[in-house]
């Protein structure tokens, strides 16, 4: 990022339209509710910066205030193996994770990488008063803030199920004056998690990095549309993806919403072709259902679910579905579908990309590449549409027997229950 300048934006609310400036790290509209807000970038036709500026290279549509080193960009490539195996003529892969022969740098093996630097360069430093960020997880994006504040010296509380604790693993070490993890117990999810996260952004001086309504979020996720669109030339019929709150489908949509407007890639809506991992459905429960709003279920139930399921990160109880502007939008105005995968054929699917594809994928990968070959034994995709498989993580196989790997454990474990007081008094002597 030598030639490094922040990006010039505005916000508005996606209900009512309202305007408003970037102060203060808003994660809502002023005096509105239930709608997510959206950045308005002054630039309208979007400029790649190529390879040498990482994710930076696009932008003049992420919400940058600050210079943050390390970063990667997605990188898409036309497959000809799987596609011949499926039949498919456009079959594009977008591959985020570690495959330096395609390009591909991210040293987590996660597309949470995007969202990670994109989150923290939005952040303004203010030395005169304590911040740290808070990012609730299940694994994949704990993975990727701890890379990017460890790199960047910022302050940063992961919280993160105790039993999804294996997946805070690095390829180089974290620095632990930085990099700190509260754990919840065992037995519970990522609901959990983002609960205690709650808890601890009550305190003074501890900031929610946002979820799904943090513009810098969305917009750094929606760099895996920009990267698809700006190697085809055109917006692709379908995309796919696994979704867990279906935040980085909101992106794929959002981002092309702004290449409409830019005017050179095609006037089409890409269909959104999103999947969830058996038996925790809540997404695809809904959808099928033709509800907005989610549907009731039992959280001990959901939490059994959830425990069942390959792809861990797909277990959020309380994704941005029903929001204005969210999932059920997305999907409603790109004419989308949610597709259900159980774990074996996840499985299978991971064997079959490996194999053809040559770089082993994430379980969420996986489901998503599950999720294409069902689609195209239903019918649901014609052979000559442009299809975006957004491989939201891979090369972890690869990475651990290329590097000496490092892990983290928690520095403190609370119960699901855990009282406001327990909480603070741990947070006012961890930093």
């Amino acid at each position: 990022m030598a030639d490094f300048r922040p990006t010039e934006y505005d916000i508005y609310s996606v209900k009512s339209g309202k305007h408003f400036a970037d102060e203060n790290w808003p994660l809502e509209a002023p005096g509105e509710s239930g709608t997510l807000i959206r950045a308005d970038y002054a630039v309208k036709q979007l400029t790649d910066r190529g390879e040498e500026a990482g994710l930076f290279r696009y932008a003049d549509w992420l919400p940058v205030n600050r210079k943050i080193e390390g970063s990667a960009s997605p990188v898409t490539y036309k497959s000809e193996k799987l596609a011949e195996e499926l039949g498919l003529e456009n079959l594009y892969i977008t591959f985020n994770g570690w495959w330096p022969e395609k390009g591909a740098k991210m040293g987590t093996c996660s597309f949470k990488e995007t969202e990670a630097y994109t989150i923290v360069s939005r952040m303004k430093p203010t030395p005169e008063k304590k911040q740290v960020i808070v990012v609730s997880s299940a694994g994949n994006t704990a993975r990727a803030f701890a890379r990017v504040c460890s790199d960047n010296k910022i302050p940063l509380v992961l919280c993160v199920p105790e039993d999804n604790l294996e997946a805070l693993w690095f390829s180089r070490e974290i620095d632990k004056d930085y990099v700190k993890v509260f754990a919840t117990e065992k037995g519970s999810d990522y609901t959990d998690a983002i609960n205690l996260g709650n808890t601890l952004c009550k305190i003074e001086g501890y900031v929610a990095e946002g979820g799904a309504k943090n513009i810098a979020r969305r917009d750094g996720m929606g760099t895996t549309a920009l990267s698809a669109v700006t190697t085809i030339g055109k917006i692709p019929d379908l995309y796919f993806q696994a979704v867990g709150s279906g935040t980085g489908a909101i992106a794929a949509w959002e981002a092309n919403l702004r290449l409409l407007e830019d005017g050179r890639y095609g006037k089409n809506k890409m269909r959104l072709m999103v999947s969830q991992n058996a038996p925790f459905l809540p997404i695809y429960d809904a959808w099928k259902a033709g509800s907005r709003d989610l549907l009731k279920f039992d959280e001990d139930e959901a939490r059994k679910q959830a425990g069942l399921i390959a792809a861990k990160v797909l277990s959020n109880r309380k994704p941005p579905y029903s929001i204005y502007g969210g999932l059920f939008d997305a999907l409603t105005d790109t004419k989308g579908d949610v597709i259900a995968v159980t774990n074996e054929a996840a499985a299978e699917a991971g064997k079959i990309f490996e194999e053809l594809e040559g770089i082993d994928i994430n379980p969420a990968a996986q489901i998503a590449t599950a999720s294409l070959i069902q689609a195209v034994k239903n019918g649901m995709v014609k052979k000559e549409e442009v299809i975006m498989l957004n491989i939201t993580g891979g090369g972890e196989k690869r990475i651990r027997e290329e590097r000496k790997i490092f892990s983290l454990k928690a520095d403190f474990v609370f119960k699901i229950d855990a009282s406001f007081e327990t909480v603070k008094e741990v947070a006012d002597r961890i930093f």
